[in-house]
């Protein structure tokens, strides 16, 4: 089978493209490796910029989408030190730029926008190649392949096209995190609750970090941020729930309770998820027929700018498509010249970006940056 453009991976930056590309008339085709849409659970709650997540949305043309869903005083955040001292409040009073959205919802206005049949469910790509001419061809597991004249690789992390452009691997950043959900929170587990306030909450620390937000339906969802090794990490049976909880809890002894029970009292086993990042500037030389968008082309540490990334190389990719239907080499070209300082200049900002900053005297920027030299000095 031999399509025009296929886009590896139905997360949010291969769903954007595919739904720009829909809008301005170009058919392309999504190969999934999940079996369904709803296979597992897409992760908690996005801020989506005003800067380029939205400016993806409003190219796919799903604005009025996007408001729908967006849960309204979640932009509120506080800053607490270890022993529950509130350092910053700031309140959501509907005038900022990143309003928050459950991913599951947001991918699924997505889906919800392009033609029967454009997704392709269950199928993992083993393996990619090239034909010559601009061609790839890409083998999925279950034998079957399909050849294209353009191939996007939107398939994350561990892209099984990123090979066909650089040799360039993730490597682990030194640091994970792991992850904690509290339901019912107001009623249930209403100290944690109050620390975290109507938003996010975050408690700052060298080498350790809690990071919690409100999701919808009275949920609490975490992530404890340890600087270790992976072996130090590796030592703990995380398959044992209690075990793993109390180790991780143990870090965090000196720590107020209301800020511990975000762990200790976690509705779900803990999650381990270790951080990598592709090499800082990743690029690669333009090669006919195939790109990447999003993570498979410049993984970074998590800095509150990667789903936002994905869909605005998604869109970005889409329109410069569209603006040169019969020049996909120059399409390409403007493309990738474009968002390889676009995603580079977002590692920069990676501390203060990630959480809330909006200009230079933005005093949460202040905080971060007090809070980075602290770290540095020790």
């Amino acid at each position: 089978m031999t399509t025009d453009i296929t886009i590896i991976g139905a997360g949010l930056g291969g769903l954007t493209l595919a739904r720009v590309l829909h809008v301005h008339g170009i058919p392309a085709t999504v190969y999934e490796a999940e079996p369904s849409p709803d296979a597992r659970s897409q992760g908690g709650m996005l801020d989506i910029h005003d800067y380029n997540g939205q400016l993806a949305l409003e190219a796919a043309d799903l604005m009025d989408e996007f408001r729908a869903i967006i849960l309204e005083g979640r932009q509120a955040l506080r800053f607490l030190a270890p022993d529950g001292t509130v350092l910053f409040d700031k309140v959501d009073d509907g005038t900022g730029g990143r309003p928050e959205v459950q991913r599951g919802e947001l991918r699924q206005i997505l889906l919800d926008s392009l033609p029967a049949g454009t997704v392709r469910w269950g199928h993992k790509v083993s393996g990619t190649r090239t034909l010559g001419d601009g061609r790839h061809e890409v083998t999925f597991a279950d034998g079957s392949t399909v050849t294209s004249s353009l191939l996007v690789g939107a398939d994350g992390a561990w892209s099984r096209v990123r090979p066909l452009l650089s040799t360039a691997v993730p490597e682990y950043t030194g640091k994970s995190v792991v992850e904690t959900y509290l339901f019912d929170a107001d009623t249930r587990h209403p100290a944690a609750a109050k620390a975290v306030g109507g938003g996010s909450m975050i408690v700052h620390t060298p080498g350790r970090e809690l990071f919690a937000h409100r999701e919808k339906g009275d949920t609490l969802h975490a992530y404890v941020g340890l600087s270790e090794p992976r072996d130090w990490f590796d030592a703990i049976d995380f398959a044992d729930a209690a075990v793993a909880t109390a180790r991780v809890a143990k870090e965090f002894d000196d720590w107020a309770p209301e800020l511990t029970a975000l762990i200790t009292d976690c509705d779900t086993a803990p999650v381990l998820r270790a951080l990598y990042a592709l090499p800082t500037g990743h690029r690669w030389d333009r090669v006919p027929g195939v790109t990447l968008i999003g993570d498979a082309a410049h993984l970074s540490a998590p800095n509150g700018e990667g789903a936002n990334l994905a869909m605005l190389d998604g869109a970005e990719l889409g329109k410069a498509l569209a603006a040169q239907p019969d020049d996909i080499e120059a399409a390409l070209t403007a493309y990738e010249e474009a968002m390889f300082p676009r995603s580079a200049e977002a590692v920069m900002f990676e501390g203060a970006e990630a959480h809330g900053t909006d200009s230079d005297n933005d005093p949460i920027r202040a905080l971060l940056t007090a809070l980075t030299q602290k770290e540095q000095s020790h």
